[in-house]
């Protein structure tokens, strides 16, 4: 198999999957849809790591066009395939964790039937639907980080930001499913709307679509200035980076556009951990990654990247601290692990924000699918309020998720630990402005993710029992289709950081994938460090990030197991502190008080002015109304008469003639 068809086999397996069980489900049956989606997605997987190997020990790579859609000018509109370590190390992580959920989502959704109303048409196939839809999500990724320009970057972005819609609000028969999934569409679209003027604005400086050809004429526009607003010019490379990251901050929830997020809980816990794990969230990490040769020539987009990043890691993470929900807990978690890899994004340390993209796929999945877990054995129920002892009643879940608890908290030797501990140390050695704020700010940030998780951890698996007599009557450990993909994706989730840590964050592992200014090489500094990951863990035990972490678990064990009445009581005195949190800083108030009334009353102008009165009024029925008024009023030189017409011949005769004579 050529190299193009094969790349061609690892994004068409699961597209071909999708459209079979979408459009034929109903006939081949549910064991047939599922089974077909995840051979498809298994193909891609095995295709994935053979690329995966084949790049690291026999440095294959691809780069070019395998259909041209059109031509304009010198403007080629192509897809096309670019193969790197970069790339490859993408295509693995989305494909094994698509695969994982995959076949978690055959016991989870075993029952989904009961999910929908008696004889309703929305839930007729659903169980087939669904796997079309996490099979079409798992081709739209795979477009997006194989592209080689940005037309098809744009469109794999689009695609699942699409498809997230159609998986967010799958319960449609659900009210706050359907204002999840219409709340995600419109908070993209505002990113997508900056992204898009940022692949204008490179067209328009360019000329082209292609990654190489941009990043090649990008040093000659140092020193461009363009007029975005008023008389103040920006500069150009500023102005894009800016643009695309603005993108970025829609798909990968960087505060403010990061409110659709947690909302995205209403979808099927499957659908969680693939948006929240290793693909839609992670889009605008890869993506900011991958333009490093645009963003290293600007330190203002830098500056603000690493500002967004570090406000998002800290505030994102105290707000689980007050959430019930458990999948809401492990939402804000995610919110709060995308402000670290930003903010190693704006340090430059984009080796750092990839390993932590990679480390966090993995234990991030690990705990959405344990949570599921959860929610299955106690018939559906998220409330933490309401668990508790479970420990005893699943084992494997209780394991595998204290694995990926510590995984999260970055315990030495987890793979969080060395991929957490790098971006903290990165932080610290940048000389980038802001860049002292953004270390307190996921310093800090340590404590507070130890001690949100570890209070989910002792709320639902340890303390008194607080389910009701029938649950806890019936709670018992999930099937093996549930907890198989529990324990494989808890062995990375503590091995895959020692192994794979020296040549990704410290070795050339990317190679010309990424590119890093001299003066911003923190890695660089990082390395010289670097004894191995035995001598990382050791100087962990010792380091501050390490304090902080076990400070928050014994927070958590003192505050929800041996003083569980101390918490209602630290609320109620925090007070408006306290009420901040739960509103989540107002940012939904702001958004359904302000900014929504102000945009459907902008709407609503030049609906009326606009479309009623200029287009309806003047230019559509105004034409009209104009015809007929001429019309009546020519009518009525149509008399009949013989010299009516004779009489009006000779005026015209006269009129010809005098403009001859005088002209």
């Amino acid at each position: 198999m050529g190299a193009p068809n094969m790349l061609l086999a690892v994004v068409l397996a699961p597209l071909v999957a999708s459209v079979v069980a979408g459009l034929f489900g109903g006939r081949i049956g549910r064991a047939a849809s599922h089974w077909l989606c995840i051979l498809g997605v298994a193909i891609s997987t095995g295709l994935s790591f053979w690329v995966l190997g084949a790049t690291v020990y026999e440095g294959y790579s691809f780069e070019g066009s395998v259909y041209t859609w059109a031509v304009i000018g010198d403007l080629h509109l192509e897809v096309g395939f670019l193969i790197d370590r970069l790339t490859a190390l993408m295509m693995s992580v989305v494909t094994f964790v698509s695969l994982m959920v995959h076949i978690y989502t055959v016991g989870y959704m075993a029952h989904d039937e009961e999910n929908w109303p008696e004889g309703s048409g929305a839930g007729a196939n659903s169980y087939q639907r669904f796997f079309a839809y996490i099979s079409l999500f798992t081709f739209s990724m795979l477009m997006l980080v194989m592209s080689n320009n940005f037309l098809q970057l744009f469109f794999g972005w689009e695609a699942v930001g699409l498809v997230s819609y159609l998986l967010i609000g799958f319960w449609s028969v659900r009210e706050t499913a359907i204002i999840a999934n219409l709340k995600a569409f419109l908070v993209n679209r505002v990113g997508d709307f900056g992204f898009l003027l940022g692949i204008a604005a490179i067209v328009s400086y360019t000329g082209s679509l292609d990654y190489q050809t941009v990043f090649d004429a990008a040093p000659g526009l140092r020193g461009e200035t363009m007029m975005v607003m008023g008389d103040a010019p920006w500069a150009v490379l500023s102005f894009i980076c800016i643009a695309l990251f603005i993108g970025a901050m829609g798909k990968s929830a960087q505060a403010p556009l990061h409110v659709w997020l947690p909302d995205s809980m209403e979808g099927p816990t499957p659908i969680s951990a693939l948006i929240h794990a290793a693909t839609m969230v992670t889009a605008g990490i890869f993506m900011v990654a991958r333009m490093s040769p645009l963003f290293e020539l600007s330190e203002t987009a830098l500056a603000f990247v690493l500002a967004i990043g570090a406000f998002t890691a800290f505030s994102m993470g105290l707000l689980g601290l007050v959430q019930h929900d458990i999948k809401r807990v492990v939402a804000y978690s995610t919110l709060s692990q995308l402000g670290y890899m930003t903010v190693a994004l704006g340090v430059s340390a984009y080796g750092a924000a990839i390993f932590h993209l990679m480390t966090h796929a993995f234990f991030k999945a690990l705990l959405f699918l344990a949570a599921g877990s959860v929610i299955i054995a106690l018939h559906h129920q998220q409330d933490m309020r309401h668990m508790g002892g479970l420990r005893k009643y699943m084992p494997w879940t209780y394991w595998t998720a204290l694995i990926g608890s510590l995984a999260l908290i970055g315990f030495p030797g987890f793979s969080g630990f060395f991929s957490k501990d790098a971006i903290i140390e990165a932080v610290h050695h940048s000389e980038l402005a802001g860049s002292h704020i953004a270390y307190w700010a996921v310093l800090s940030g340590v404590f507070v993710t130890a001690l949100y998780s570890f209070r989910m951890f002792f709320l639902v698996f340890h303390g008194e029992e607080r389910m009701d007599a029938h649950t806890r009557e019936h709670c018992h450990e999930s099937p093996w289709v549930v907890t198989g993909p529990l324990v494989l994706l808890a062995i990375p989730s503590v091995i895959i950081g020692a192994l794979t840590a020296g040549p990704i964050l410290f070795g050339d592992y990317f190679g010309a994938a990424i590119q890093v200014a001299p003066a911003h090489d923190v890695l660089a500094h990082l390395a010289e460090e670097w004894h191995g990951p035995l001598a990382f863990v050791t100087h962990g035990l010792t380091g501050v990030p390490f304090m902080l972490a076990m400070a928050g678990v014994v927070v958590a064990w003192f505050l929800y197991l041996v003083r569980p009445t101390w918490p209602a009581r630290i609320a109620a005195a925090l007070g408006p502190v306290y009420d901040i949190l739960v509103n989540k800083y107002f940012f939904d108030w702001f958004n359904e008080r302000v900014l929504m009334p102000l945009t459907r009353g902008v709407g609503t102008v030049f609906w009326r002015l606009g479309d009623q009165v200029l287009i309806d009024g003047l230019m559509v029925n105004g034409s009209a109304d104009l015809v007929g008024a001429i019309s009546r009023r020519v009518r009525r030189m149509q008399s009949g008469y013989l010299y009516h017409y004779a009489f009006a011949m000779v005026l015209g005769l006269s009129v010809l003639l005098g403009w001859l004579v005088l002209f």
